[in-house]
């Protein structure tokens, strides 16, 4: 029997945080118990890492599995008959469509920007470079940055939709929670990705400035999985390694 149009239209991550539920229902994993690494998930389920991270994120959301930096995830309950993966959209969908949107939004603002505009968007650059010296994680400039490419295209329909995106950063339960795990990971918006993207709007050059958009949201991705569970260990683990040679240096 083939599958159902509605399975064909689940998404990878809901699929996997279902299994995992019926995995952790079964007793595989008590209460406790640490999870296999993402990628040894991402080999069992033959799924991408940021499907694994996405499946983690709504079971952590939902309080089943609690995720330690530089450890893992460890079960923190065991799910009853009551419960359900509650799904929203994930910080990497939510990206990826940001990328769609925003690549577009970006060549048409090139055409379309005033100097003025032009000007306002290189003050907001400067703006998330002051930003990211702060310690309070605070990205108001980067939406603002963004906002302003989107009314730059004279079309509010863009500029809902987009504006909408970024609403949802902290409307979705499980975007907001990467998102939070990203700015405590101390991952901060790039200035100069900022600045390829103004750059191009400069030159009123539509193609280039929808790539430079395009590839500051890729890097927003990639930024993401770094705050994933492997990636934290890693960077556990070579700060532990060079804490180990500096001891050495000073006591040889």
């Amino acid at each position: 029997m083939s599958d159902t149009p509605e399975k064909h239209q689940d998404r990878l991550y809901q699929d996997l945080a279902r299994s995992l539920m019926e995995e952790l229902a079964s007793g595989r994993y008590p209460v406790g118990a640490r999870l296999p690494a993402e990628r040894e998930l991402a080999v069992a389920y033959n799924v991408s890492r940021p499907t694994v991270r996405e499946a983690i994120i709504a079971l952590e959301v939902q309080g089943l599995v609690e995720v330690r930096v530089g450890s893992g995830a460890y079960v923190k309950r065991l799910p009853g008959k009551e419960d359900l993966p509650g799904f929203n959209i994930t910080a990497f969908e939510l990206t990826e469509a940001r990328l769609l949107f925003e690549g577009e939004a970006a060549a048409l603002a090139a055409i379309q920007a005033t100097d003025e505009e032009l000007d306002q968007i290189e003050r907001l650059v400067e703006e998330i470079a002051r930003e990211n010296q702060r310690a309070d994680g605070k990205e108001t400039s980067d939406r603002e940055f963004h906002l302003a490419i989107a009314k730059a295209t004279r079309n509010t329909a863009i500029y809902e939709a987009i504006e909408h995106l970024w609403d949802l950063r902290s409307a979705s339960p499980e975007a907001a929670l990467l998102h939070e795990k990203a700015r405590t990971a101390n991952i901060k918006p790039v200035v100069d990705e900022h600045s390829l993207v103004l750059q191009a709007l400069r030159a009123r050059d539509a193609n280039a400035a929808r790539s430079a958009m395009r590839s500051h949201l890729a890097q927003v991705i990639e930024s993401l999985l770094f705050a994933t569970e492997e990636r934290a260990i890693e960077e556990a683990r070579r700060t532990a390694q060079a804490k180990r040679a500096r001891y050495t240096q000073a006591t040889s």
